[in-house]
């Protein structure tokens, strides 16, 4: 007996939007959670508030980036870019001093 092939589901402009709110969903939950480990690193005197802020930072910048790609305006560059600044300045302060 000849089975007919089987039909693989074709991702339709649903599915893409569907995948790109998990993402955007997925990112704004870890940015919760790393504010929130940073006011906890903060409040015990742990030094690792520097790091977690940076990612912070990195985050912005990626979105900053991002829309400037889209839109080539120039302030989104120079926002993106001094985030960027920011981020990188923290992860070497806690690189360097712990």
């Amino acid at each position: 007996m000849n089975n007919p092939p089987r039909e693989r589901p074709v991702k339709d402009e649903r599915d893409k939007m569907i995948d790109r709110d998990a993402k955007n969903w997925s990112l704004e939950l870890m940015i919760c959670a790393t504010q929130v480990m940073t006011l906890i690193c903060a409040v015990k005197g742990n030094a690792a508030w520097k790091g977690c802020l940076s990612l912070l930072f990195f985050g912005v910048a990626a979105g900053l980036l991002h829309k400037y790609g889209a839109y080539r305006e120039r302030p989104y560059l120079g926002a993106g870019l001094a985030s960027l600044a920011a981020g990188l300045a923290l992860i070497i302060w806690f690189c360097v001093s712990g």
